[in-house]
């Protein structure tokens, strides 16, 4: 794709950058069969080419109006093009350069932006949103049917974290809305981990990834949250022989994992970042290196009878970190039956604040995700993702877990 970009950003490293990634566009369309808004729209300009389209023209210093944020708005990021790409379309940072920029050359209206503000000050706030949370427990019988499925009656208490006694030592983020959704997650993963010979152990004083804020278009916080994890972080990678920080949330994982990237310009944190960023690894990784001594662990306690599972792959694990097939290895493994799940590389909905400020397109994709996972008839359904467990089970009445759990009951608890 041929470009000129405007003076305004030319010269600049985003404009560089971005430059770079249109002109590795060869207008396939190859996208298209695979992105979940055009799909169900069928209006090209919420597709990947389509946005790409009216990103070359806003970059070109063509006028930028409220059409363009809306089909930005409406993308959900689930980089299911990038997945489909011969030509290897950086589409992801596209999106986020571009979203910055709309962002300050188009005003949304006071809802809009109330909504936008409050969400990227609550949901990154552990504290802020724990409060929030127990009162929305309190409430939840009063509430109408819609606002309250999205509110768990009782998420499941945690289990006994091990202390931390091996040698080898792995750092785990806790995260922001997890702990109070699903603090079972990372316990059932410390658990895990811990039958292995590996300790898993917390920073106190990391938090949010920094996706939530980066993604809403503020991304100086996202950046400034990045920037805490890396010194929560870096004291105990440097004493403690930290071999990975660990992610359960794959949403999580894939931001962490562009640490390096997105702080690159930052020369009193690019080099930390790049290491942190080398060190992250998804859950399904870690295990994937202790398969053999996990064969072993499972095959001494495994039950005679089998669970049907059905597990949806969230975007940021299939996707963003193009990790395919390595959970469901695990979970076969483990003497989990998997069923076969329809147009599973297709986003469910959730795609971290989506659901609230896309609602109706949201609800759709979670329709047809859940006709798709429950077509095997499954006893549960499993994720690697938390935004994506708690939506997916605001529309079925089939358990949802994370699969970590589900590991965790079959080898350290006896259950199934």
């Amino acid at each position: 794709m041929q470009t000129k970009l405007a003076d305004f950003i030319k010269n600049s490293p985003q404009g560089q950058e971005a430059d770079a990634i249109l002109r590795s566009c060869v207008h396939c369309g190859f996208c298209l069969a695979t992105c979940p808004t055009y799909q169900i729209l069928g209006d090209e300009l919420d597709s990947p080419r389509g946005r790409i389209y009216l990103m070359k023209q806003m970059l070109e210093g063509q006028p930028v109006t409220q059409k363009t944020q809306l089909h930005l708005d409406r993308c959900l990021t689930c980089r299911a093009c990038e997945t489909t790409c011969p030509s290897g379309v950086r589409y992801g940072a596209l999106v986020d350069i571009s979203r910055g920029i709309v962002e300050k050359q188009v005003k949304r209206n006071l809802g809009s932006e109330v909504l936008r503000y409050t969400l990227r000050k609550i949901l990154p706030n552990p504290l802020l949103f724990n409060t929030f949370f127990k009162v929305g427990q309190v409430v939840r019988p009063f509430l109408p049917q819609k606002f309250k499925r999205k509110i768990p009656v009782k998420p499941d208490p945690a289990s006994a974290w091990p202390a931390e006694r091996h040698a080898r030592k792995m750092l785990i983020l806790d995260g922001c809305v997890q702990p109070s959704l699903a603090p079972n997650i990372n316990a059932a993963t410390a658990r895990v981990l811990n039958s292995l010979g590996i300790s898993l152990i917390k920073a106190e004083n990391a938090g949010c990834c920094g996706a939530v804020a980066f993604h809403l278009n503020a991304q100086q916080d996202g950046l400034n949250y990045m920037r805490r994890n890396i010194d929560a972080w870096w004291p105990l990678v440097e004493q403690k022989g930290i071999e990975a920080i660990v992610m359960t949330a794959s949403g999580c994982g894939v931001t962490v994992k562009e640490y390096g990237y997105l702080l690159s310009h930052d020369p009193g944190y690019a080099e930390k970042a790049e290491n942190i960023s080398a060190l992250t690894k998804d859950i399904s990784e870690v295990l994937l290196v202790e398969i053999e001594s996990l064969q072993q662990l499972v095959q001494s306690r495994l039950e005679l009878n089998q669970t049907k599972l059905s597990f949806h792959s969230p975007c940021t694990l299939q996707h963003g970190m193009k990790i395919r097939g390595v959970v469901e290895q695990i979970l076969m493994l483990a003497g989990f039956d998997l069923t076969v799940v329809p147009n599973a590389h297709l986003c469910c909905g959730s795609a971290g604040t989506y659901s609230i400020l896309q609602p109706e397109l949201s609800q759709q994709l979670l329709k047809n995700k859940i006709i798709a996972l429950e077509s095997g008839k499954p006893d549960q359904v499993a994720t690697a993702n938390i935004g994506c467990l708690m939506h997916l089970q605001n529309g079925t009445s089939t358990p949802v877990k994370h699969w970590i759990e589900l590991l965790d009951e079959r080898i350290t608890r006896h259950k199934v």
